[in-house]
């Protein structure tokens, strides 16, 4: 990293800070619940008040804070604003050692990754091949975690996708690996569109719905894909259709009241993932509440769902564009609305899908290994490539 402006970073939040979160945590104010409803009609009051609990009385964010400051993080500026980044070396330098550049997606930050960055760089500490080292990447999209917000208008993910190219020259890599899911999986995708010549290989846990005109060329695996789709939109996505249309009417409240942003981010991680209904299966009070804690303190809520305002304006040309780049895919089998492979053939350059046995939207957190090996599966043939 030759570029003077990157600067080390460490996070260090003050005490003051951590004792008014929770002061308005044991201040909560707790809406009604309509009898032993669980979690059918959203977050389920027993479960947030136990968190809100241990949020307030027992949780250690200072020891939380210390564990992510072992990462190598670093912030430089970037299109107008601070972007905040792990670059983490490999283990061993080798020739066949590629950067790989991880995107992240909603409700979360770096912290998607913060599990599996030492299974890809040293792999050979985890049981696996030590050739298959990535050097890693992990940035904060811009008004996502310890990236600044965007000054104006939020960027979408084409704007940020360009943001992201710019750090990997800042880092001296004029080739890279890419791969992502959730607003990660676009932000690749449009990284490998739009920058052919420079992403070798892109890895995706998901891909974009069929975009009008597409429509009426569909298999019937794709049709079935489509209405399935739907139904989900309709019993799930109103999170989507408020962060789309009226992102800052739910930011006054979600930036306000802890307990309200637990809510909105904790339903999300619960339904997402590969627990069967018991949150913690998958994730510790501690890891919630770091993601949770995050937002809290970077006060990043209302600037990360107004990039879904600012993805709904993409057009439907660039929607429909076909990524030549090889392309891979990993779907995990409790992953939302799981793509079929004809429209990963239609739209992708596609060479890999797996199907892994374990895992969620949250996978690289999930199942760190899982996701690990799945990265060194589809990458290896393409290091060669990278590195010639």
């Amino acid at each position: 990293m030759s570029d003077t402006r990157i600067e080390p970073f460490t996070a260090h939040t003050d005490p003051a800070t951590i004792a008014d979160l929770r002061a308005r945590l044991r201040a909560t104010r707790w809406p009604d619940v309509p009898g032993d409803i669980g979690w059918g009609l959203g977050t389920d009051i027993d479960y947030l008040r136990e968190l809100e609990e241990y949020w307030a009385n027992d949780f250690d964010w200072t020891a939380r804070e210390a564990d992510l400051a072992l990462l190598p993080r670093f912030r430089v500026p970037i299109g107008g604003g601070r972007i905040h980044f792990v670059h983490a070396p490999a283990a061993t330098a080798a020739d066949s050692t590629i950067p790989l550049i991880l995107c992240h997606g909603w409700p979360d930050s770096f912290w998607r990754y913060s599990r599996v960055i030492p299974l890809l760089t040293d792999p050979g500490a985890h049981g696996a091949d030590p050739a298959d080292a990535f050097e890693v990447i992990v940035p904060d999209m811009p008004g996502f975690g310890y990236s600044d917000p965007p000054v104006g208008p939020a960027l979408d993910s084409i704007a940020v996708a360009e943001r992201f190219a710019e750090l990997m020259t800042v880092l001296d890599h004029e080739r890279f690996f890419a791969a992502g899911g959730d607003i990660g999986s676009h932000v690749s995708r449009y990284l490998a569109l739009d920058h052919p010549e420079r992403v070798v290989a892109v890895h995706r846990m998901d891909a974009g719905l069929p975009v009008p005109g597409f429509q009426n060329d569909l298999t019937d695996e794709e049709r079935q894909w489509l209405t399935g789709a739907a139904a989900w939109g309709a019993a799930e996505g109103a999170y989507a259709a408020m962060h789309r249309t009226k992102p800052q009417t739910a930011a006054f409240g979600l930036t306000d009241s802890p307990v309200g942003l637990a809510a909105w981010i904790v339903e999300k991680l619960r339904a997402w993932s590969d627990c069967g209904g018991e949150i913690e299966r998958s994730f510790s009070k501690d890891e919630i509440l770091t993601d949770v804690t995050i937002y809290w303190l970077t006060g990043t809520i209302g600037s990360s769902m107004r990039m879904y305002n600012a993805n709904a304006a993409i057009p439907p040309a660039q929607l429909s564009r076909r990524v030549e780049v090889p392309s891979g895919f990993s779907l995990f089998p409790a992953d939302i609305v799981r793509p079929p492979r004809a429209w990963l053939d239609r739209s992708t350059n596609l060479q890999y899908v797996s199907e892994p046995t374990r895992g969620g939207h949250f996978a690289p957190f999930e199942e760190p290994e899982l996701y690990a090996q799945e990265l060194r599966d589809f990458f290896r043939p393409y290091r060669e490539t990278a590195s010639g």
